[in-house]
């Protein structure tokens, strides 16, 4: 939703991760087999919750496919585990990988950006990449009296250390983070 702003018109994502099965099932009421890809994301391809929902959907897909051939048609995996892909019925060519050290749903900036980037386009996925890339920099080479990752940090273990704060607060100012 954050993104609502870049999106492709006519393009429709949805994501789902809570294992209770309500949220899958209400989704898929929003979907068309014959239109839908879903790509998978876990870096391990066991994760309980992903595979749980990602067990959901192939077999709503295969409830309207028929046929688990169209399976490679319709998923796609972000993964480094090809063996765990292979047998969920994901074809290994459908599988965006990553390096083991990356970390798995959270890194935006490696294949698991997958759904970021077809969702906003890819000009606007690389732009969001270089923004990123600014960030790194600013963090590498900025004095830390002047480098606001490392400033954030340590306020927020000077609160929580110093004032007893128990929670951080984020307040964004735009409307399309307020799920955030």
């Amino acid at each position: 939703e954050a993104l609502k702003h870049y999106a492709k018109p006519g393009l429709h994502v949805h994501f789902v991760s809570n294992i209770d099965g309500t949220h899958i099932a209400e989704t898929l009421k929003l979907c068309n087999p014959e239109t839908t890809l879903f790509l998978v994301a876990s870096k391990t391809f066991t994760t309980a919750e992903t595979i749980t929902n990602a067990n959901s959907a192939k077999a709503w897909f295969l409830n309207a496919a028929k046929d688990e051939a169209h399976i490679s048609k319709h998923f796609a995996a972000l993964s480094t585990n090809a063996e765990e892909v292979a047998k969920f019925g994901i074809d290994t060519k459908n599988m965006f990988g990553f390096d083991s050290w990356v970390g798995g749903r959270y890194s935006v900036w490696s294949a698991i950006g997958t759904s970021v980037a077809i969702y906003i386009g890819f000009d606007n996925f690389e732009a969001f990449l270089k923004g990123g890339e600014a960030v790194d920099a600013h963090f590498t080479s900025t004095p830390i009296e002047e480098n606001i990752p490392i400033i954030g940090g340590l306020l927020s273990v000077w609160y929580n250390n110093f004032f007893d704060a128990q929670t951080h607060l984020v307040a964004p100012f735009d409307q399309y983070l307020h799920r955030f």
